[in-house]
């Protein structure tokens, strides 16, 4: 099933945090605490203004993007999580160094 966004949303999924220990155990998800990074998976088609223009969304699929702690909706399809939320609420795009 995929999820289509409705004008100015996107879906992201959260990334799984990984935490290794000083004895190289890998611990996975601090209790309490989430990832504010994730991967764009579809993006919707943007705002529709007043006067009908339409103002694309600054993100693009295959993104890896930084949300607040609040941003958006999350939900499940397919026994997945992921968040639906509007574009206004990335805070920045993770550029890639290389």
């Amino acid at each position: 099933m995929e999820l289509r966004p409705l004008y100015n949303r996107i879906v992201v999924k959260r990334w799984k945090e990984e935490t290794e220990s000083d004895g190289g155990i890998i611990i996975l998800d601090k209790v309490g605490e989430k990832p504010l990074k994730g991967d764009v998976l579809a993006v919707g088609p943007g705002r529709i203004l007043d006067n009908g223009d339409l103002v694309k969304i600054q993100v693009a699929v295959g993104d890896v993007v930084v949300f607040g702690k609040l941003a958006g909706e999350e939900i499940e399809l397919d026994n997945e999580k992921y968040i639906v939320m509007h574009a206004d609420e990335v805070l920045a795009i993770v550029e890639d160094d290389e």
